[in-house]
């Protein structure tokens, strides 16, 4: 029938088919990446700058469903939450390997519109695939990636090196991944009863953006060493700003005090959360994904973290006695806990 999708059998390509028809387009462009996809092994060459290596796993059905996650965003997003762990550690990512587990309900072309989303994200961030592996799954697909970064060993930014009195910063905003993220299922839930329905997304592009297709805050990494500043601490927003807030604090041995009126909140955010009757700040403190950049730096760099745009003071660091506390717009001070997302639960 004319105007139909091809839709190829993956059996009769075979696993090294596979590998060939999703590797023939791959130009390495880094100086790093000796050798990629066609050997045993990738040879990279690093002489005076130290590796930073960072796995994710998506699988379907607990990182992602299908039913409106579309494969050329999953691609992408897969790759992106793997490079903002790079650059958390102040690093540049160069390489990715990409592992796949794919059932017998996949198409060749839809495992190739996986694949171009990671090659739109390789493009866009300057990393080169360099290899993977392909496999069969019985319950769905599941994506494995490693990204593979590079610093001089003075420039890497750990969660170990906040001191008492640094403010405590974040990029961009949050909550906009999660209150994506109940659009979409209240969405999926009445497609269920009523498959003719039209999905109700008018006016929330951008949360909508912030939970299918990510990005990973390179721009800020760049924008603070062309402002001098190394952070004494840094972490990504993947679990909630106060699961993150939390691993910031126990690894420098420290406090804090996080104020609630100073959480970045988008305009779409609060409204669906009004929508929805959630409360905004629980979705930014709780929500995750957001894979925005908290950081660390002291006290002497107000004046110049204050003037830009895409930096929000949201705190202090504190003696490690004092705890890990919020402070709410009435002044009252509660005690954070991690309640973001928690994968063995």
């Amino acid at each position: 029938m004319e105007g139909t999708k091809k839709h190829t059998q993956l059996a009769d390509l075979g696993e090294f088919g596979l590998i060939n028809r999703l590797t023939e387009k791959i130009q390495l462009k880094n100086e790093s990446s000796v050798k990629g996809v066609g050997d045993d092994a990738a040879v990279l060459s690093y002489p005076d700058k130290k590796i930073v290596i960072t796995t994710d796993l998506l699988t379907e059905g607990i990182h992602f469903n299908l039913m409106y996650v579309p494969l050329k965003h999953l691609g992408y997003k897969a790759v992106v939450v793997n490079l903002s762990d790079v650059f958390a550690m102040n690093a540049q990512p160069k390489q990715i390997t990409v592992s796949i587990a794919i059932s017998a309900k996949f198409s060749l072309e839809a495992i190739e519109e996986l694949y171009s989303g990671i090659h739109l994200a390789c493009e866009k961030y300057g990393v080169d695939l360099i290899g993977g592996d392909t496999t069969t799954s019985l319950t769905g697909l599941t994506i494995s990636i490693t990204a593979i970064g590079e610093a001089a060993e003075e420039e890497l930014t750990y969660r170990s090196g906040a001191q008492v009195n640094d403010l405590l910063c974040v990029s961009g905003d949050l909550g906009g991944a999660y209150m994506g993220l109940q659009l979409l299922e209240r969405e999926n839930e009445v497609f269920k009863v009523n498959p003719k329905a039209q999905p109700q997304f008018d006016g929330y592009n951008y949360i909508l953006e912030r939970q299918l297709k990510p990005e990973a805050r390179g721009d800020i990494v760049s924008l603070l060493k062309t402002l001098g500043i190394k952070p004494t601490s840094m972490i990504d927003i993947s679990d909630g700003l106060s699961s993150e807030i939390l691993h910031l604090c126990k690894n420098s041995k420290v406090g804090c005090n996080l104020y609630e009126e100073k959480v970045p909140l988008d305009q779409q955010t609060k409204r669906m959360a009004e929508e929805l009757n959630i409360n905004p700040l629980v979705a930014a403190l709780n929500g995750g994904e957001d894979y925005e950049l908290l950081f660390t730096v002291p006290i002497d760099k107000y004046d110049v973290v204050k003037k830009e745009f895409d930096f929000t003071v949201i705190g202090h660091i504190t003696p490690e006695s004092e705890g890990a506390n919020l402070v709410t717009t009435g002044g009252s001070v509660i005690p954070l806990q991690a309640q973001g997302w928690n994968p063995l639960k």
